[in-house]
């Protein structure tokens, strides 16, 4: 093999995390030949550094936290977590960071991997340099997907590369439980992984530049999860910013705004991210090196008819599932436009991630759970819709009493008056991750008032919380 070959291809993929291998398999199914391109493992972030990890070391603790809240059950899951088999859980989920089961889907499916650091390097084209230094040259008759995702955003500190800081990879991947942990961050990595280890043995502060926690969510998400934290033992400081960070001794040393200096043995930074753009060509093309890409709904890059921005890049949602959707999404639109069929860009048509704009699902797996789909009453009210938000204590559904005692929860859902459809719907509790699909439907297909009354939900469940959202909105 020379150092110059040039393989042809009908759609060339960069990057071969979830969002990649959907576009690929999508491809691949329409009878596209396909050329996957992937510098680290194939699988991404999702699967050895963000999702899968990160779920994996909170499924028992949030499992111990609801079994200490049933009687009879609860005596029993009183002592500490056995943080080895936690992390021995957490190390099997990831595969033990190899990704010899996703090369062999990979092949299943007739995707080609090419391993290396791709880079566009005209219209069409993507040139890979392997590990070995050597160079491939891939083209593509019809599309590049570039689904390259997403890197921590850390913050401009003095010397901050001399700490070494944790990011979510090093939060997710640890060996070992740090004694002492900084949480900086009040987003989603930073309550879950506050959670994590607080459960596992860490002393954790954590520390928020803003007034509360889970900003995009309903203000009473966060407050519920910053309780729960406060009394599983951690330090939640609010309106509070880190003005510098060094490692003395290998302890780190973090100085606040308000004068505060705070030891631990690792710092978290949970504050952002930042497209993985900057080293993929861009520039080659008349784009910006390290931008987001901006995408219309069949997520093709404005100005580029050949171009896909896919998942985190285009910075629309910054979701697995929703980069997957996308993925399903553009992978429909290219195989329709490389066989000349009609692209339907409609709002909800096939080729058009219409979900993206107002019915983009979550979860938050601290202790309680918050979950949320659709637009927060704020964001409903900015976008200049007429809305009503009802609001439910989960405690009052037969289902919660029986699920924890001393149950803590809430709902809210934001009804459009006019249209008398959802625009957002927000479960804050034990358990109610696995109640938002429900909503997500309720949403994403509109859905009438009406209607919603005949979709009866099974006594006694958490569900019942849908029956007491229409009570309160007919009695309103």
């Amino acid at each position: 093999m020379t150092e110059t070959e040039t393989n042809a291809y009908d759609v060339v993929v960069l990057g071969a995390g979830p969002v990649g291998e959907n576009v690929a398999d999508r491809t691949r199914a329409a009878g596209l030949t396909t050329a996957v391109v992937e510098s680290e493992l194939v699988g991404g972030e999702c699967s050895y550094w963000a999702c899968m990890p990160s779920k994996a070391l909170l499924r028992p603790v949030i499992a111990r936290a609801d079994a200490r809240r049933v009687p009879g059950l609860s005596q029993a899951v009183q002592g500490p977590l056995d943080a080895s088999a936690v992390l021995a859980h957490r190390d099997y989920f990831t595969s033990d960071w190899t990704d010899d089961g996703q090369v062999g889907w990979l092949d299943s499916i007739g995707a080609d991997l090419y391993r290396g650091h791709g880079r566009l390097t005209g219209p069409r084209t993507v040139t890979v340099t392997g590990p070995d230094g050597t160079e491939r040259v891939l083209t593509a008759r019809h599309a590049v997907a570039v689904c390259t995702g997403s890197r921590a955003a850390l913050p401009g500190l003095p010397g901050l590369d001399a700490v070494k800081p944790w990011t979510s990879r090093e939060a997710t991947s640890s060996k070992t439980v740090p004694g002492r942990l900084i949480v900086v961050g009040g987003g989603v990595v930073a309550t879950e992984m506050a959670t994590v280890w607080q459960a596992l043995g860490s002393e954790v502060t954590l520390l928020v530049r803003g007034k509360g926690l889970l900003p995009r969510m309903e203000p009473f998400a966060g407050e519920l999860v910053a309780e729960a934290l406060t009394e599983a033992g951690a330090d939640v400081r609010t309106g509070t910013s880190v003005e510098s960070v060094t490692r003395e001794n290998g302890t780190v040393v973090a100085v606040t705004d308000g004068g505060d200096r705070i030891e631990a043995d690792e710092i978290l930074f949970a504050t952002g991210r930042a497209p993985r753009t900057d080293d993929i060509g861009l520039d080659t093309i008349g784009l910006d090196p390290g931008s987001w890409l901006p995408v219309d709904d069949s997520l093709r890059v404005t100005g580029h008819d050949w171009l896909y921005a896919v998942g985190d890049v285009n910075h629309r949602a910054l979701l697995t599932h929703q980069g997957k959707y996308q993925a399903r999404i553009a992978g429909a639109a290219i195989a329709a436009r490389a066989a000349g069929a009609d692209v339907a860009v409609q709002p909800w048509g096939p080729h058009a991630a219409t979900a993206d704009h107002g019915a983009v699902p979550q979860v938050v797996f601290t202790d309680p759970e918050a979950a949320a789909v659709g637009l927060s009453l704020a964001e409903a009210e900015q976008a200049g819709h007429r809305v009503k938000a009802v609001d439910v204590d989960l405690s009052s559904v037969s289902g919660a009493g029986l699920y924890a005692d001393g149950y803590k929860g809430r709902a809210r859902m934001v009804v459009d008056v006019e249209d008398e459809i959802l625009r957002g719907v927000t479960l804050v509790g034990p358990g109610v991750g696995e109640l938002i699909h429900s909503a997500t439907i309720a949403v994403a297909g509109q859905v009438p008032i009406g209607r919603l009354w005949h979709a009866v939900p099974s006594y006694p469940t958490i569900s019942e919380v849908w029956l007491r959202l229409l009570e309160a909105y007919r009695d309103a």
